[in-house]
């Protein structure tokens, strides 16, 4: 059960947890709230990839229990808003995603971008400030994660990774998981695939963990991997060592 939320844009589970990692899923809902509705898309849509992370959220949290981590996750749909991108992107609240165009976010006036950006995007990102800076300020060395899912096949075109492994402006943790990944399970692993910093998917890499200087990864994993429950427990498993044996890879290494 979460240990806390703040107003209904973020929930935050196992707040004292006493671990280094900090977990974020920040596409962790299709849920999509009655102030906003639905958009005008259909129950499909919005049970697709584009309004969230198909198993994401149950692989953070069978990472958090293995790793003594606490997580911050959304609640509500990425179309209403992208938590990972900043405010001013088109992504933030977009108009098409993949096959699926977004009318309830077509001609957004100010008033509305501004109001989703307080109701979601400030108390989210402000739950995860809190959360690293209170690790910093108890002496602990926080290590960011962020967990997400894609789909098996993209405009047509089916996709051979099964884990992407991506940074932000430091690369040493992420080469680390790859390496470990790699000698150690069967995964088709692939470095800044299948997006990276370049397609604008490490806003919350690049918000909280690269100023400071913390070790961050982004970790995708393809969505047929983790369609069930046991699936997303068992990948959890699998890679939660991995993540604590390519920190102590990293952190050895001059």
């Amino acid at each position: 059960m979460p240990d806390r939320a703040a107003g209904h844009a973020v929930i935050v589970e196992g707040a004292e947890a006493p671990g280094r990692f900090v977990l974020v899923c920040e596409h962790a809902s299709n849920h999509f709230p009655a102030r906003w509705g639905d958009l005008g898309l259909d129950a499909a849509a919005r049970a697709a990839h584009i309004a969230w992370d198909p198993g994401a959220l149950g692989l953070a949290q069978g990472l958090a229990a293995h790793l003594d981590a606490v997580l911050v996750r959304a609640t509500t749909s990425r179309v209403i808003y992208d938590l990972n991108r900043p405010p001013h992107a088109p992504g933030a609240m977009p108009v098409r995603s993949e096959i699926y165009d977004i009318p309830g976010n077509h001609a957004l006036p100010a008033t509305e971008r501004r109001a989703r950006t307080e109701a979601l995007y400030l108390p989210f990102h402000a739950a995860l400030d809190a959360q690293i800076a209170r690790r910093l300020a108890q002496g602990i060395a926080p290590v960011l994660v962020t967990v997400h899912s894609f789909t098996p096949v993209f405009n047509g075109v089916a996709r051979a990774v099964e884990l992407g492994v991506i940074h932000d402006a430091d690369p040493r943790y992420a080469k680390a998981i790859a390496a470990e990944a790699r000698a150690q399970t069967g995964l088709n692993v692939q470095i800044n695939a299948p997006y990276s910093a370049a397609d604008g998917v490490t806003h919350t890499l690049a918000r909280h963990a690269t100023p400071i200087g913390l070790p961050h990864v982004m970790l995708e994993l393809r969505n047929d991997l983790i369609a069930t429950p046991a699936a997303q427990q068992a990948m959890a498993t699998q890679l939660a060592p991995l993540l604590r044996a390519a920190l102590t890879r990293t952190e050895e290494t001059p």
